[in-house]
């Protein structure tokens, strides 16, 4: 396990230091279409230098280095038990060698654990695969913009938002209109809808690991996410809430079946860094 260790290691350095491709092209776009000299252009100029400097000197594109998030796939008969406690001796060592800031605070103490491990940090989520390869995606997701999430049970009178999609687009809305430019914009947005809290939250978190460029599977879903997307970029936020033509680079939409009685959406916010990448072993 011990080379697998410092694989995660590096996975760690990858997605702490250098954003994911699809991500990087979507800013490209988003600064080639702001008007020159406005706030927003220069936003997206500053965007983009920071990326580039953190890629070339190997450091943190932000300061806030998030909560690791994994999402991993494993070969039946691997051990989990062995997996998990892998995992938390790489985060260990990544947090001193990257360096990481250590984020994993005490709920009780209150005293900062300074290795980015402690109950349940990082977030370790593990399922099985008839596949014989090791998956490991990990996303490091920043508070600021985690703060911005919100939880919705439809239908809401506020909204005069209904038990349907028309009701999820209501919701998407309104948590951007919230968040104005205070997670740091352009976002990413994941939405879960489904029977249960938590089982939309996870649902949401999860559509952050998707490309911006790909399909949704459901054409219903595919158009309600570009509908939302062209929703979102006329609200006039803008990069960093400086104003302009870029408030949000995607959304991605994923469903569960719900319960008769209840109708839960989640809505999970990513900033313009949306720090994701994936190891495969």
């Amino acid at each position: 396990m011990l080379k697998l260790r410092d694989g995660i290691v590096e996975l760690y350095r990858k997605v702490a230091t250098s954003l994911p491709p699809d991500v990087e092209d979507a800013l490209k776009a988003a600064y080639a279409i702001e008007k020159k000299g406005s706030n927003a252009k220069q936003a997206l100029q500053v965007i983009l230098e920071n990326i580039r400097l953190a890629r070339e000197t190997a450091r943190p594109l932000c300061q806030d280095t998030g909560v690791p998030v994994f999402y991993v796939k494993t070969p039946v008969g691997l051990s989990q038990l062995e997996l998990e406690n892998t995992i938390i001796e790489a985060t260990r060592i990544a947090t001193e060698k990257i360096p990481l800031r250590p984020n994993a605070v005490d709920i009780i103490t209150d005293k900062n654990s300074g290795d980015n491990t402690g109950l349940g940090f990082p977030v370790i989520y593990i399922s099985d695969t008839l596949s014989s390869t090791l998956t490991i995606d990990l996303m490091l997701k920043g508070s600021g913009c985690e703060n911005m999430g919100q939880t919705y049970k439809l239908p809401l009178e506020e909204l005069k938002a209904n038990r349907d999609l028309d009701g999820v687009r209501k919701c998407v809305l309104d948590t951007v209109y919230k968040a104005q430019g205070k997670g740091c914009p352009p976002y990413t947005l994941g939405v879960g809808i489904g029977a249960s809290k938590d089982q939309v939250t996870k649902l949401a978190k999860e559509q952050l690991m998707r490309r911006l460029p790909d399909v949704n599977e459901s054409e219903v879903l595919f158009k309600l996410e570009k509908k939302l997307l062209h929703e979102i970029n006329s609200l006039g936020i803008g990069p960093l809430g400086f104003g302009g033509k870029t408030t949000a680079l995607g959304v991605k939409i994923g469903v569960n079946h719900r319960h008769p009685a209840s109708y839960f959406v989640d809505i999970s916010v990513s900033c313009w860094a949306n720090r994701r990448g994936r190891l495969i072993w």
